[in-house]
């Protein structure tokens, strides 16, 4: 037997999905042929439930008590249930996919009829408690009848509980580029409405693998959200693992998943079985952790959330954080409390979610009887926030209105989730009220804020032995380590630089940049020589009003001057694409004025500040009663009617609309404000400690468009105010973050100084230069195009053009850079950019490329081409389909030379072949094969560039004769139909 590879070793069956279904067996799947499969659904392909197993284990699981005795569901009333669940009627994809979920963990009750009575029972499809009582299955190639119509999909495997399809995976060659990116597609492809929605309604749990990597999501997660798995005990997971891949599968197992397969396949998988220990794969890592028959079943029945239009399965920090906690709360001690902690999430990782999920997990615990969850806050805005996003979840939320509402909330036994901001606390502590229940759990957001100290002894009178359970987003800082201990000491931690690694949120990226008094001693010279006429007393009066000489940093030239540099930053770089920005200010006069200057600077922004306090005995700080700000005050009041509305519909319109572009602030919405377009937050204000963390996560959450064109690679804080100090390090940047009072270890790898990047840009220019080392003479663009006819060069010449792009882009966007590079160099980066933006254009249509580089080519054209000249730049137009016959010859009219024409014509020729392989096997396998063979003899010179395009256009007009007249009458002239005909 040969040790080298062959070219069946990297087909999709032989790489990923036949080792996933010898592992999914070895985890306690019994493997079903495509056949039995369709026999067990009663033959017919429109079905999803293999019914005969269902109605089989409905039989076996249930059962009820009627006048003490134990019966059994008629054959009758099981067949209604079994209907109940294969037959749901399809309405919408999200709103059949919750019913259908409650409908598949909840049961549903139905009518027997037991000597002349009429009573109802409830039948559970699932025993989710013993996981042992179900039986489970995998199948492959399982078809199944699109909506409307006979035609068919065909997902590559399929994991069944009782028949129900619970799981589906998607699997790809590893030496696919963007494997896992394609699964996920297909995936997605696949939840449209003209193809199996219906099928993704009962569906919970969707991995795509490709050997070396692995993806989950659950029904319509966009593609960004798809996570990554993690164990928490890996040393455990790769023992255990290395002993499953290695044990080999019963011979009689073995010839039941070969028994229907190819020849070729069942060679080369008896080969594979045959030649020894293999090693781990990250493949195996995530079926192993997410579809063990035990892990399956508590993902879907405690870990998924509905959360206002959007299906959410937990990723893997919010998983392990609810079980530690539950097998922390779960221990009743002998004085009738249970041990709580503190879960630090980074801000931007699901912490919200995670709080709906620990209480949905207390709900369901057996062993606590009837728990009660208490959400506190210390903020109105951030309690009506958690609240709703526990309402978006279905949860039963009751708000306390004041602290003798909560009184009486405590009481009440129905009252399962209550949300409270802390102070009112002091209402109900004054009042004696005290509830020992050890049943109750207090789930305490942003927990290490000094408000929770003086109140958080108030909370233990109240309830003396409910459990407390701290949430924070942000690292504490040393001095409030003691907090941790006063909940029970850390939980679980997820730390920022972990959630970029796992790309749960986008890194941040940190430019400080000059302003004129950045400089604190200069600030307090000036103050000085201001005031050297006046008594000490007076000093320190003027001191403690201006707040450190606040009011200088707000002088009218200076914000001027900032707010021009805000608007050729936001031009150059975010407006005209979907991504935002927020500035934020340090009083509300400073946020006025900003917006004044911005509105005349072509910049949509709009301010939300809070109302200004008008009270005669009030000493403004913030100048919030000069006429300028009670003038916004009443124009605002006037427009929007209340400041509730006003808010709400500038902060949708921020979310949802084109305008605003940019949100102004002073001190709302720089903590628990969730925007995912909001990209770049511009500071002139004092920072301190957690405000600091808090603010710069605003713009760390992933954003992609519907279509995926406008995708954000990372977030930008750029500060006016020097936050950190004079900056020339990434250290000090973390030394800032000491000084604060953070431990450096807390922080670490939390921001990215953009200098850092930028750094980066002269080895990503050689780099992308190297991809081309093979060709002699790198300025002749047809030599360049055709050095990169192999697919891997192009993956090469793909990603250092997008790293190259990137970070030219926020070379040109920084201060600094302009000024210390000079001319001829920016000009030769920017010109090297140009010249391979219009290869990249040449070649992908050359090579039929579907490589999306859309959502970059808004912010390259705004910014890099501002350099260029934008005319100097190619656009990539769409690739016209071969059969629209005149289009396509238009398309070839622009393209330059012989070979180009004939690799554009076979390219496009072989996506026809993909497509409509299925219709004509003989005709496109023989095309398949003479357009290869042309290909190979032009590269070896064996056909001149003429010859070579001649034979394609035999081939062309092959496919566009003989392909277009495979297709059936009444659709071939119709492009509409052609495009849903594959």
């Amino acid at each position: 037997m040969s040790d080298s590879a062959s070219p069946s070793d990297w087909t999709e069956d032989i790489s990923s999905l036949l080792p996933a279904l010898t592992l999914l067996q070895q985890l306690g799947y019994s493997y079903l042929t495509p056949e039995e499969a369709l026999k067990l659904r009663g033959g017919k392909r429109s079905k999803i439930v293999l019914e005969e197993v269902l109605l089989s284990q409905l039989a076996k699981l249930n059962s009820f008590t009627y006048k003490g005795k134990t019966q059994q569901f008629t054959p009758a009333t099981l067949s209604k249930a079994v209907e109940a669940i294969s037959n749901f009627p399809y309405d919408a994809l999200y709103t059949t996919a919750k019913d259908l979920y409650d409908l598949l963990t909840l049961g549903k009750s139905f009518e027997q009829i037991i000597d002349g009575d009429k009573r109802s029972f409830d039948i559970k499809y699932i025993d989710w408690e013993h996981p042992e009582n179900n039986v489970y299955h995998v199948t492959d190639e399982f078809e199944i009848e699109r909506r409307n119509s006979t035609a068919l999909r065909r997902p590559d495997c399929v994991l069944f509980v009782n028949g129900i399809p619970l799981a589906v995976i998607e699997a790809k060659r590893p030496d696919l580029r963007d494997a896992i990116d394609q699964a996920i597609s297909q995936h997605l492809r696949n939840h449209k409405a003209e193809n199996i929605p219906h099928f993704f309604c009962l569906t919970q749990l969707l991995l795509a693998i490709s050997q070396n990597d692995a993806r989950y999501g659950t029904t319509s997660t966009d593609k960004e959200f798809w996570a990554i798995w993690k164990e928490s005990d890996n040393a455990g997971l790769e023992q255990e693992l290395n002993v499953l891949v290695n044990t080999p599968l019963d011979s009689s197992v073995q010839e039941h998943m070969l028994v229907w397969r190819q020849p070729w396949q069942q060679r080369k998988l008896r080969e594979i079985w045959s030649s020894g220990e293999r090693l781990v794969s990250a493949q195996d890592r995530a079926l192993y952790s997410l579809l063990r028959p035990r892990r399956l079943l508590d993902l879907v029945n405690r870990y998924i959330v509905f959360d206002g239009g959007v299906k959410k399965v937990a990723r893997y920090q919010q998983y392990f954080a609810v079980k530690e906690t539950l097998g922390r709360v779960t221990q009743l001690h002998a004085d009738k409390s249970r041990q709580g902690g503190v879960i630090w999430h980074t801000t931007g990782s699901g912490k919200s979610i995670t709080m709906v999920l620990l209480a949905k997990a207390l709900a369901m615990e057996k062993s606590i009887l009837n728990p009660k969850v208490i959400l506190v806050n210390d903020r109105i805005d951030l309690d009506d926030q958690l609240k709703d996003t526990f309402k978006n979840c279905g949860a039963a939320v009751i708000q306390a209105q004041d602290g003798r509402h909560l009184m009486q909330l405590v009481n009440l036994p129905k009252a399962e989730i209550i949300t409270t901001v802390i102070n009112k606390f002091e209402k109900v502590a004054s009042e004696k009220v005290k509830n020992e229940s050890p049943d109750i759990f207090i789930l305490v957001d942003e927990s290490h804020r000094s408000q929770y100290g003086s109140t958080h002894a108030k909370m233990r009178t109240v309830f003396p032995n409910a459990c407390y359970i701290g949430f924070t987003g942000t690292p504490l800082l040393k001095k409030e380590k003691s907090t941790a201990h006063k909940f029970g000491g850390f939980i679980h931690s997820y730390s920022m630089p972990k959630a970029v690694a796992d790309k749960a949120v986008v890194p941040i990226l940190y430019e400080g940049r000059d302003s004129e008094f950045r400089n604190t001693e200069a600030v307090d010279k000036w103050f000085e020589r201001i005031t050297r006429d006046l008594t000490p007393e007076q000093k320190a009066d003027l001191k403690r009003k201006f707040q450190s000489a606040e009011p200088l940093y707000d002088s009218e030239s200076r914000i001027a001057e900032i707010a021009y540099d805000i608007s050729e930053h936001f031009k150059a770089t975010f407006k005209g694409t979907l991504f935002k920005g927020q500035l934020a200010t340090s009083s509300k006069k400073a946020a006025i004025t900003y917006k004044k200057l911005l509105d005349d600077m072509n910049i949509k922004a709009e301010v939300i500040i809070s109302a200004p306090d008008t009270r005669e005995d009030h000493d403004s700080v913030d100048e919030s009663d000069t006429p300028e700000v009670q003038r916004f005050w009443s124009d605002m009041m006037a427009r929007y009617g209340s400041q509730e509305k006003y808010q709400e519909l500038l902060i949708d319109a921020f979310k949802k609309s084109d305008s605003p572009e940019l949100l102004i602030v002073v001190d709302k919405l720089l903590t628990g404000f969730d925007a995912p377009r909001n990209t770049v937050l511009y500071i002139d204000k004092r920072l301190k400690e957690h405000s600091i963390l808090q603010a710069i996560a605003r713009v760390n959450r992933l954003f992609s468009n519907s279509d995926g064109s406008q995708t954000k690679d990372y977030g930008l804080v750029i500060d006016y105010r020097g936050i950190f100090g004079e900056m020339n390090e990434a250290l000090d940047m973390y030394a800032a973050l000491e000084r604060e009072g953070y431990d450096l270890e807390d922080v670490e790898g939390t921001l990215i100084n953009v200098k850092e990047e930028i750094a980066k840009l002269a080895t990503h220019h050689a780099s992308l230069w190297a991809v081309f080392n093979g060709v002699s003479n790198k300025r002749e663009i047809e030599a360049m195009q055709q050095w990169l006819y192999l697919e891997d060069r192009r993956d090469s010449f793909y990603d250092a053009l997008r790293s190259y792009a990137r970070t030219l882009q926020l070379a040109l966007s920084n201060a600094t850079w302009q000024e210390e590079t000079d001319d001829s160099s920016k000009q030769r980066y920017s010109n090297d950019l140009k010249y391979f933006l219009n290869l990249r254009t040449a070649v992908r249509q050359r090579y039929g490329e579907a490589v999306d580089f859309s959502h970059y080519e808004k912010q390259i054209r705004t910014m890099v081409l501002k350099e260029l000249g934008a005319e100097e730049v190619k656009t990539i137009i769409e690739q016209v389909d071969i059969f629209k016959v005149d289009r396509f010859e238009e398309e070839l009219g622009g393209v330059e030379g012989d070979a180009a024409k004939a690799d554009v014509i076979a390219s496009r020729i072989k996506k026809v072949i993909t497509e409509r392989m299925e219709e004509d096997p003989v005709l496109y396998k023989k095309l398949s094969e003479l357009i290869e063979e042309a290909i190979s003899n032009h590269r070896l010179k064996r056909l001149s560039d003429a010859e070579y395009l001649r034979r394609m256009r035999e081939h062309l007009e092959t496919a566009q004769t003989q392909g277009a007249s495979a297709l059936p009458e009444g659709i071939r002239n119709r492009e509409e139909a052609r495009a849903y005909y594959s």
